[in-house]
This record gives structure tokens, sequence and C-alpha cells, in this order.
């Protein structure tokens, strides 16, 4: 894998309100527009080896060639979010970037052998496994391991795209 040969897909940040936030962003840098998924619906997310449940809501926007993610969790269980921004702290930030791997149990076992350990592990009901690695030690935020997927290719092309020529206008969109 060597993580440095890993491209960043996307920086994302822990935040009350995604709305808000990626108003915010747009508004200061331009970027967007954003698309929002909310109460993301998940299959199974199991956080430092225990089953937990995960309700977040997400906004996807484009800031030249990197995605930005806007993330709020909606429920108070532990979680990869949590481990930095704990509840009730009253603390956002950046939570992690992304990168794609080509096989996601290797990346996670070569990112554990690197002292990065697996946080969490989720899959969304459009099969699409995802997994935190936390670098908080070293880096300060958690890394976002996928493999890169043609859905999630297509997602991101789609995001990229719709930023080519976009005029400001309407900069939160929802989706499905």
């Amino acid at each position: 894998m060597g993580a440095a040969s890993l491209p960043i897909r996307q920086v994302a940040y822990f935040v009350p309100d995604i709305d808000a936030a990626a108003r915010a962003h747009s508004a200061s840098f331009g970027s967007g527009p954003f698309f929002t998924l909310r109460h993301i619906p998940l299959t199974r997310s199991i956080y430092r080896g225990t089953e937990q449940p995960f309700d977040h809501s997400s906004a996807y926007g484009q800031w030249g060639d990197v995605m930005i993610e806007f993330l709020q969790q909606h429920n108070s269980d532990p979680s990869a979010c949590h481990d930095l921004y704990p509840v009730d702290s009253g603390r956002h930030g950046l939570h992690h970037t992304a990168v794609w791997v080509d096989d996601l149990q290797a990346a996670i076992a070569e990112f554990e052998a690197a002292e990065m350990p697996l946080a969490q592990l989720s899959t969304t009901e459009f099969g699409t496994d995802f997994a935190f690695v936390d670098a908080s030690a070293t880096l300060g935020h958690m890394i976002e391991l996928y493999a890169g997927d043609e859905g999630l290719r297509g997602f991101y092309a789609m995001v990229k795209d719709a930023a080519k020529g976009w005029d400001g206008s309407e900069p939160v969109r929802e989706l499905g």
C-alpha cells in the first residue's frame, strides 16, 4: 500500500450543523455545491470491536481538487467522531482525511502495523465499507479508508462535476 503513495481524496470536518458549515465554507471559499445525505443508513458499524449505532449526516462538496465533507453525528454513542470530539464538549473541527485503497482489510492491517489502529468499521446500506483508523497520536485526526469501487468513484465524480462552472446558487442540495 505505502501510505505515502495514497493521495488525499477528501478532507472532513466534524460540525454541529452540516448545512450551516457548508453554507459558511461556500461563502468563504467558493466551495460547493454541497450535497447532503441525512441519517446515512448503515447495515453495521463496529467501534473498537463493539457494534454501536452510528447515526450521522454528511454534506459533500468540491473545493478545488479535494472533496470537503461536513459530518454531524446525531446520537451520543461512542464513535470515531466522539474520540476526537466528545459529546457535549462543544468542540468541532478537522476529523479525518480520506484515501482510497485497493484492499480495505489489508490496508487496515498495514495502518495498524504503523500504530494507527482501527477505530471504526461501517457498511452503508449501499454496500460501501469505510474504516476510520486512528492517526490522532501523530496527526491529530483520523484517516478514513475506502475501497475505491465504481459507485464511490462515480459519487466523487458527480460532486466534482457539479462544481464545474457552478454559479454559487443553491449551495446546499439534498440527496435521496
